[in-house]
C-alpha cells in the first residue's frame, strides 16, 4: 500500500477530488492511504499564523519553517518528501512511476509569496514543479501528481492496459489520436486505417502519429526556447 500525506493550509481542497474517480478507486482497492494534515495545527498562536514578512524587505508573504517541519514530524514522514515549487525541477511520468512503486509520499503545498528556503533545502527531499508558470498555491499542483501517481496503482483502473497507452507511459512519447463512434461528424470522417480491422496497419498507424506528435512537441519546444 501506498501512504500519501498532504501538508496543507486548505485540507478541503482534496475532500473532493481524492473521493471520486480513480484516487477513491485505489484507496477501496486497498492500494493508497491519504492523510491530509491542516497546517495551521502545527502553529503555536491564537491566530494559526502560518506565514510572515520577508526578511530584507519586499511584497508578499512567505510561509514559516516551523509548522512544515512539526507536521512532518507529526506524521513520521519518510522520504520522498516533495515541496511543489515553481523552482522545482518539471514532473514527468517516470516521477510518478517511482512513487507508485514506494511505500510513502508526501506533499508540502506552499502558498503566498514563497515557502522559507530552509524547508527545501532541509526538509523536502526534492522540489517539483508542473511547468513554466505559477499558479496561487501547491494544492493543484500537489492534486495532479497524486493522481497520475495513484493511477498507476493496483485496482486504480479497470483496464491497465489503457494507462500502457497513454502519452510518456516507458518514455514512449505521446499517443496517438484516439477516434470513436460515429464514424462521421458533421463531416469529419475517421481515418480509414481505423475502420479497416486490420490490427498491424492499425498498429503502425498508431506508432507513426504517436512518433509524428512527439517530434513535433519536440521542434515546438525547441522553438520556444529559442524565442
Amino acid at each position: 500500500m501506498l501512504r500519501v500525506n498532504v501538508v496543507t493550509i486548505f485540507p478541503d481542497f482534496f475532500a473532493g477530488p481524492l473521493g471520486l474517480s480513480i484516487p477513491a478507486r485505489a484507496r477501496a482497492a486497498g492500494s493508497v492511504e491519504y492523510r491530509v494534515a491542516d497546517l495551521r495545527d502545527y502553529t503555536h498562536d491564537r491566530h494559526r499564523t502560518v506565514d510572515d514578512y520577508p526578511y530584507g524587505g519586499g511584497a508578499g508573504m512567505v510561509m514559516k519553517p516551523g509548522p512544515f517541519f512539526e507536521a512532518v514530524e507529526a506524521l513520521e514522514a519518510r522520504a520522498p518528501i516533495v515541496l511543489v515549487s515553481a523552482r522545482g525541477r518539471q514532473f514527468t511520468h517516470a516521477d510518478a512511476a517511482r512513487f507508485a512503486a514506494g511505500s510513502e509520499l508526501t506533499v508540502l503545498c506552499g502558498h503566498y509569496k514563497d515557502v522559507d528556503q530552509r524547508v527545501a533545502d532541509h526538509l523536502a527531499t526534492e522540489e517539483l514543479s508542473l511547468g513554466p508558470f505559477v499558479l496561487s498555491g501547491g494544492e493543484p499542483a500537489a492534486l495532479a501528481i497524486i493522481d497520475a501517481t495513484v493511477r498507476l496503482l493496483p485496482g486504480a483502473m479497470s483496464d491497465h492496459d489503457s494507462a500502457r497507452t497513454d502519452s510518456f507511459y516507458d518514455d514512449a512519447g505521446l499517443s496517438a489520436p484516439s477516434y470513436t463512434r460515429p464514424p462521421e461528424f458533421r463531416g469529419l470522417a475517421v481515418p480509414e486505417v481505423l475502420l479497416s480491422g486490420d490490427h498491424k496497419r492499425i498498429a503502425e498507424w498508431r506508432r507513426a502519429e504517436g512518433a509524428r506528435l512527439t517530434r513535433h512537441a519536440d521542434d515546438r519546444d525547441r522553438g520556444s526556447s529559442e524565442e
